[in-house]
């Protein structure tokens, strides 16, 4: 009997089923070396972590093991627009190369599915911000006439307006399960149905996390068992899991509630004019709140203005008055049930925020955002409870991203997540970055602390940008030095210059790869994820080290908890952290065998201070040059067109 990785490694031979589905193919030892981890790991039930630089091949690496197995599998990646690549690309023709007649679903967070019975009461309450809004609405109710799978995703572009998304689709808050009078129709039932039939289930990390916290609460499941579980875009865990294992508390949530409880005392209670007189309260306390916080904050909440936490406990008291007011009405339907329900949960979890905040462990703070706020309890160190998680689901564990390691070690990675134990493998990528690439450490730029940093890193760009014709992606650290370089390069006449928040990120993409020498600013959002293939990418500029703001409340509590523990944070977690950061921005300058181009990091901390060298030695085998020259040289025979 032969075992899982022998079935594997035949199908990857050269002349062997995936060679007959895809003409062009070509082994690839570091996809062999993958397979056959994954196929081991999945025999012998073990946890293995692998780093696969791009262009391995880790897709159908981990596909074509987990498709042979003949086991149940959950494949969870990092963001829905990946999760669709992987269920209607990747998947399928990893089914036609093993032939397996494997059923497959695609399951996301309830927010991507069309609530029947939401949009029926919005439909009915008629009032609307705008006539854009009601016309979005009446073109969805149309839609959700033709649709079998109520994915958002697929339906009418004005769909997912702000303005409209929430009363088109439900929470775990204001959801009335079996409840509700449309159960029979719910899309998102369906696919948890379809879910739960699968053999492989295609899902997205917030979601695996969403299941994982309501486990943890004793309120039920969304994901069905599975024997082997699949986590791709691993390096996203941490902060993910930090977050939905821990608390939150939203101004939408609370406007929500006090919309659906004016609406539902219309509906089952209209003699009970005293609810919406309590809802109306409930409003008011909510933007008194976010009133006092003032705009862009982001804070430890021991650090927030006495009158803004005076708002808060004022908060607390009208949710308080709410729940009392809805208890002995909640009878009277299941609108009036669901909003007692929901009152008492957003009650409980306010006053836990309040109580908890700064509780050893964990941190509570508060950002505003536009018109809202949100309250959050983040739990410091996860690895506990993640490690809990494994132990209780799933006999199999891959995690797979191109950038987990740190100057090649698993260290931070494995603390993180509490993978005490696991088996890694790194895998480099198999293109050739010694002949195809140039690493450009401009040689006389100041600190980026330095005032003149800013004007003098922009000089560089410019002579970079006219030596590649444009055909560039300038990643930044922050907003603001983002829009100085945007305004900058502008007055000095660059056209097709994209510019993040100035068009949706699809659609600056596909600009950029359509003009041919555009040239794109982007902050965070740009950093991982995209993939531009070709000459149209030809440069990766990159202002500074991607080191989290000292301000922030999560950092600091989390470097004064390791602190007490006697560990450094800024060696073993923040530098770890920017060298993961930076990894990713470096990922997108090269996607193909036949790419080429050069890197430009303008951050002197990598050849001027001690921790600089890990940042260096992580990256791929880029020739170093020092000079602007050697830019010049290595863009003269791709030069084709001009500013």
């Amino acid at each position: 009997m032969t075992t899982l990785r022998e079935q594997t490694a035949r199908l990857l031979e050269f002349d062997g089923p995936l060679a007959r589905v895809l003409p062009d193919y070509e082994p690839r030892w570091e996809q062999r070396q993958m397979a056959d981890a994954v196929a081991e790991a999945i025999e012998q039930s073990q946890t293995l972590v692998v780093e696969a630089g791009t262009g391995t091949g880790k897709t159908l690496a981990y596909l074509l093991p987990a498709l042979m197995a003949g086991k149940r599998v959950i494949v969870s990646t990092g963001t829905r627009t990946l999760q669709d690549q992987l269920f209607h690309r990747d998947l399928p023709l990893a089914r036609e190369i093993t032939g397996q007649p494997v059923q497959a679903a695609l399951l996301k967070g309830r927010g991507n599915y069309l609530c029947l019975y939401r949009m029926e009461r919005a439909h009915e309450e008629g009032r609307f911000e705008s006539p854009r809004v009601a016309h979005a609405l009446q073109s969805v109710r149309a839609w959700s006439g033709r649709t079998s799978s109520g994915d958002l995703a697929e339906g009418p572009d004005d769909a997912q307006m702000p303005a409209l998304l929430p009363r088109i689709t439900s929470t775990a808050d204001n959801c009335l399960g079996q409840e509700c009078p449309l159960y029979a129709s719910c899309f998102l039932m369906e696919a948890r149905r379809q879910a739960q039939e699968a053999d492989v289930v295609v899902i997205n990390h917030h979601l695996l996390m969403a299941d994982w916290s309501l486990r943890e609460g004793g309120h039920g499941e969304v994901l069905p068992p599975a024997d082997v579980y699949v986590l791709d875009e691993a390096h996203q865990l941490p902060e993910t899991a930090a977050r939905f294992l821990g608390l939150s508390v939203s101004s939408r949530q609370l406007q929500d509630l006090a919309r659906d409880v004016r609406l539902e005392q219309q509906r089952e209670a209209g003699d009970s004019e005293h609810l919406a007189l309590s809802a109306m309260a409930l409003e008011r306390a909510t933007g008194d709140l976010r009133l006092a916080l003032g705009d862009g904050l982001r804070v430890a909440w021991v650090g927030v203005e006495e009158a803004a936490r005076q708002q808060a406990g004022a908060l607390a008291e009208a949710l308080a008055l709410l729940v009392a007011d809805l208890a002995p009405q909640a009878a009277r339907g299941r609108g009036l049930e669901s909003c007692h329900r929901r009152a008492d949960n957003l009650h409980s979890s306010l006053r836990r925020f309040l109580a908890d905040s700064q509780e050893t462990g964990q941190i509570g703070w508060v950002e505003t955002r536009a018109q809202g706020f949100v309250l959050r309890l983040t739990p410091l160190d996860v690895s506990e409870q993640i490690a809990s998680h494994r132990s209780r689901h799933g006999q199999s564990w891959i995690l797979t991203s191109a950038t987990l390691a740190v100057n090649g070690r698993f260290d931070h990675f494995l603390g993180r997540l509490g993978l005490d134990g696991a088996d890694t493998l790194a895998l480099d990528s198999p293109f050739d970055f010694e002949n195809n690439t140039l690493l450009y450490l401009p040689a006389d730029l100041p600190l980026p602390s330095h005032p003149e940093f800013a004007e003098a890193y922009l000089d560089e760009v410019e002579a970079v940008l006219a030596a590649s014709q444009g055909r560039a992606f300038l990643l930044f650290t922050s907003h603001r030095a983002l829009q100085r370089a945007a305004q900058r390069l502008r007055a000095a006449g660059w056209r097709d210059l994209l510019v993040q928040g100035e068009a949706s990120q699809q659609r600056l993409l596909e600009r950029f790869r359509s003009a041919g020498d555009a040239v794109l600013l982007g902050t965070q959002s740009f950093w991982e994820g995209v993939d531009v293939r070709g000459p149209a990418l030809s440069c990766v500029m990159i202002d500074r080290l991607p080191f989290a703001s000292p301000a922030d409340p999560v950092l600091q509590a989390r470097s004064e908890w390791l602190t007490e523990q006697g560990i450094n944070p800024f060696t073993r977690h923040q530098v770890p952290e920017a060298v993961i950061g930076l990894r990713q921005g470096v990922g997108r300058l090269i996607r193909g065998a036949e790419d080429r181009g050069v890197l430009v990091l303008g951050d002197t901390r990598v050849t001027r201070r001690g921790y600089g060298r890990q940042f260096l030695q992580s990256l791929p085998p880029m020739p170093v040059v020092r000079t602007m020259d050697h830019v010049e040289a290595f863009f003269a025979p791709q030069s084709s067109t001009s500013s």
